[in-house]
């Protein structure tokens, strides 16, 4: 039985893999970008748990603009992918514009909560 198990594993790994390796570069980069956020934002909860959250406002601000941002990068992702159907006539730097505007507006926003 756990042999069965493994042998899928490593169908799906490689599956994912010969998948993966067909995305265009620029996707490549968001899908990094998104890992870096949620990694920052994975370090900031294990700091908060092992040190303390005095400053829990800093806490917060900090955590929102990681999950805000790779949020972002995801719908930039899913506007720039040349496969969606639905934004095929928007522009890739159209849909680069709205994420620097949105990233701007939401920076804003947590510079204000930090105080």
């Amino acid at each position: 039985m756990a042999r069965s198990t493994s042998k899928d594993a490593q169908a799906l790994l490689h599956s994912f893999r010969s998948a993966y390796a067909a995305t265009p570069t620029n996707l490549k980069i968001i899908d990094l970008y998104v890992g870096f956020a949620v990694f920052t934002a994975l370090i900031q909860i294990a700091y908060i748990a092992i040190v303390g959250s005095f400053p829990f406002n800093a806490f917060l601000s900090g955590l929102l603009s990681c999950i805000g941002t790779a949020v972002l990068a995801v719908c930039l992702r899913i506007q720039v992918n040349r496969e969606n159907k639905e934004f095929k006539d928007l522009p890739p730097e159209r849909a680069f514009a709205d994420f620097v505007l949105c990233n701007l507006v939401l920076h804003l926003v947590i510079m204000n909560f930090l105080g």
